[in-house]
């Protein structure tokens, strides 16, 4: 969006606005009780504490919800979104807003609540139909990875199917709704069959974990099976073929279904750019854009009734 604010969209505008609202319940619900988790099970008695909230005008709830808020507007930089929503529009709602600059800190300090909440109230439960993928999150252009100094030692150079990158993976679990179990973030250079991965990420659960040709390892797959977990994947040329339940390959070949819920976090929830300057931020932008994605009205899913009943 340009400087010149140009007449308003009324249906976006409310539809936005009543997102902001419900957003906020439900995170300043959260925040009551993670107050008071904190007060009972912290053994440290100091006020200055890295997991307190410093003292503001604006609460934890408040920066929380204006960070997921964000991922589903149709503003491409935050700075952008702050100025004239926060400070403009939605100015009502946040009649103590601070400023862009001191935003920007207490935006680290909500990294750890909001995982928390991402974790605890927005990921979904497995329905016995599971799928499993990994997506690139780059954080510059290849040409200038020598020129990165942000994610040093962090960011790691990987390869994927669309070539090669320099940045992070986000590995996804996701059920047949299209709704999100579980996620993890590693740096480039990790495999998509390394077991310290996968076994965290299936931990809850059960019936059968669909996947590309990429998580092919008897390793994998008696690591789930011994879970009661069935990988299902495709198999390569050089490997001899194999009997596979009808039902099974018709799900397999649905599934892009996870290709499609990645495409939606990045280009919907944008969850990935290059225009990060520190890696606190770049985490706080990943969680909130997975949470903002529970938001979505619609999501990417398969009609399995329908599927099935067809065969």
């Amino acid at each position: 969006m340009g400087k010149k604010r140009g007449k308003i969209n009324l249906p976006l505008f409310f539809h936005m606005q009543d997102l902001l609202i419900s957003i906020f319940c439900d995170i300043d619900d959260f925040c009551k009780e993670y107050d008071q988790y904190l007060k009972t099970s912290l053994l440290i008695e100091n006020t200055e504490s890295k997991y307190e909230f410093p003292k503001s005008s604006m609460c934890l709830s408040e920066v929380m919800s204006i960070v997921v808020h964000f991922h589903l507007s149709n503003f491409r930089t935050f700075k952008s979104y702050y100025i004239e929503c926060i400070q403009g529009l939605y100015r009502k709602y946040f009649p103590k807003a601070v400023s862009y600059n001191r935003f920007l800190e207490l935006m680290e300090y909500s990294l750890f609540p909001l995982l928390l909440y991402t974790l605890k109230f927005k990921t979904s439960k497995c329905t016995g139909i599971s799928f499993i993928d990994s997506t690139t999150l780059d954080v510059c252009d290849s040409h200038r990875i020598h020129c990165n100094k942000v994610f040093k030692g962090l960011a790691k150079r990987g390869k994927s199917s669309t070539g090669w990158f320099y940045g992070f993976k986000l590995h996804l679990v996701i059920n047949d709704k299209g709704e999100i179990l579980s996620f993890c973030i590693t740096s480039g250079n990790v495999d998509d069959r390394n077991l310290s991965v996968i076994e965290p990420l299936s931990r809850e659960l059960f019936g059968k974990l669909f996947a590309d040709k990429g998580y092919i390892s008897q390793k994998v797959f008696d690591s789930l099976f011994s879970n009661g977990i069935t990988l299902v994947t495709k198999i390569k040329k050089n490997m001899k073929n194999k009997l596979m339940n009808l039902c099974d390959k018709v799900i397999l070949r649905k599934r892009a279904v996870i290709e499609s819920v990645n495409d939606f976090l990045k280009n919907i929830c944008q969850i990935e750019h290059s225009r990060h300057r520190k890696p606190l931020n770049f985490l706080v932008n990943l969680v909130a854009g997975i949470a903002a994605y529970s938001f979505l009205p619609k999501k990417p899913s398969l009609k399995l009734d329908n599927l099935l009943f067809n065969l």
